[in-house]
């Protein structure tokens, strides 16, 4: 396989991932990690390498840092675990019934609807499914940023390697 095409096949992976990290259909901060590691492999060299362990090291930590700092969130505002996950189970139920927008009307409503049978009243509910939805945007920024790191570094690397 030519640079030339490894490097627009990459490209084209970094770009679907980072669409990825933000709709949060496919785990997008994988995607660009796995294809700039994969790159920096295939190149070698000390650019190649050192990308690709840094590649390595953004992308598990921004698996860990977002579940982390989201967790930390939740764990603070009083929403459990389990209200998350009847959110999540309702959110790919809805992702099949109503393509794309039932991912988020499911997780939404499914996380209401286990707060309204944990607490008994829809206000507190409500305000527990804020601090739900406020917890997955920062999830998806946390991903995001380290997901464009990553883009980031693979385009100096590609740039130092090509140039």
């Amino acid at each position: 396989m030519s640079s030339v095409v490894l490097d627009l096949l990459v490209a084209l992976a970094i770009l679907v991932g980072l669409v990825g990290a933000i709709v949060q259909v496919i785990p997008g901060g994988l995607v660009v990690g796995i294809a700039v590691f994969t790159w920096g492999a295939i190149t070698g060299g000390t650019a190649g390498w050192t990308v690709a362990v840094l590649a390595a090291a953004l992308t598990v930590g921004g698996v860990v840092l977002k579940y982390l700092i989201a967790g930390r969130y939740l764990k603070r505002r009083g929403v459990p675990n389990r209200s998350l996950l009847f959110g999540a189970v309702l959110g790919v139920i809805g992702f099949f019934v109503i393509p794309f927008v039932g991912l988020f009307i499911g997780f939404i409503g499914g996380t209401y609807l286990a707060e309204l049978q944990r607490l008994g009243d829809p206000v507190a509910a409500r305000k527990a499914t804020g601090h739900a939805m406020r917890a997955t945007g920062i999830s998806i920024l946390v991903e995001l940023t380290l997901a464009l790191l990553t883009a980031m570094a693979w385009l100096l690397a590609l740039l130092s390697v090509r140039l």
